[in-house]
């Protein structure tokens, strides 16, 4: 059945296997992504078509310097008619948002953004609302332009599950992309689950096995970006600031579960561990500047870390 939801989306979005199998594993498993890429690149139509698969709302903000907390949670409006203050719920109130260029907007609203997606609620005068069930946030980030934009905090960065890179699709992705979109050509999108459907299906994750030896795999990884020396790798101690947090072990445990189950499997390999590795703890290691002058950036650490501790 989830392979019928990744069908669905790759019926509009041509490549971008990364970003699609992210987004399915990061909203079955109560997760966030934040995807980080030029313009242009279908981020927007992927989060799109698998909100219409699964029969769920989507809406889009398009974040920009002078957006307000309240144009995203909502506001207290007075209503003339009735003299009392009602309740405008604003976009965040849906089950797939995508928060276009996230690092566009001013620190508080990114604040009210990532207090809702760790409270699944917002809080609009003394009041406190659900979010609705389930509740995903892709976020955008442009890495070209840098003037006018407000960098999340690594801390912040933490409570996205990964973090997927997508560049440039390749000659023959792009000619089908030209060929389908000028003739609009691009085949129906049928919904293939809804919500009952959908809960069931994520309640299957939790019966994905873990073998031990694997759950002490997820952990050395994660571990081995705190303390690297522990495990023989001395040479990145001088370069790493801050390892991943728990979150990160967390998020690597039930991405490799969920990652098993896209690949039709009901138990979990040190494959899907060293595969989910990289979106998962990439925006949770903290490099120096020692780490910029030797050219080493995150991609290269995990990477350094996988072929140093011993798969199971």
């Amino acid at each position: 059945m989830i392979c019928s939801v990744k069908e669905e989306v790759k019926k509009v979005v041509v490549g971008h296997e990364e970003l699609i199998d992210s987004m399915i594993i990061a909203l079955f498993s109560g997760g966030h992504v934040l995807v980080e890429g030029v313009p242009g690149v279908a981020k927007t139509t992927a989060v799109n078509t698998l909100a219409r698969s699964l029969g769920f709302d989507f809406k889009r903000v398009q974040f920009t310097p002078d957006l307000l907390p309240g144009d995203i949670i909502g506001n207290e409006i007075l209503d003339l008619k009735a003299n009392e203050f009602r309740i405008k719920h604003g976009p965040i109130f849906t089950h797939l948002l995508l928060a276009d260029e996230i690092n566009r907007a001013g620190p508080k609203v990114q604040s009210a953004l990532l207090e809702a997606m760790a409270e699944r609620q917002v809080t609009i005068g003394e009041e406190s609302f659900p979010l609705p069930e389930p509740f995903m946030v892709l976020a955008t980030a442009n890495p070209v332009e840098q003037e006018g934009t407000y960098e999340l905090p690594e801390a912040s960065l933490d409570r996205f599950m990964m973090k997927v890179r997508v560049g440039y699709n390749d000659f023959d992705e792009e000619l089908t992309i030209m060929e389908r979109a000028a003739d609009g050509a691009f085949e129906r999108v049928r919904q293939v689950l809804d919500g009952e459907s959908f809960a069931r299906q994520r309640e299957q994750l939790k019966a994905i096995h873990l073998d031990e030896e694997i759950k002490h795999y997820i952990l050395s990884i994660v571990t081995a970006t705190r303390d690297p020396g522990t495990y023989g790798l001395e040479d990145l101690k001088d370069f790493i600031d801050y390892g991943a947090s728990p979150r990160g072990s967390i998020d690597l445990y039930k991405a490799s579960r969920a990652h098993a189950w896209l690949q039709g499997r009901d138990f979990v390999t040190p494959a899907d561990v060293a595969a989910m590795a990289y979106p998962v703890l990439r925006h949770r290691i903290l490099l120096n500047y020692h780490a910029v002058a030797a050219d080493l950036d995150a991609d290269k650490v995990i990477r350094k870390i996988l072929e140093t501790i011993p798969a199971p």
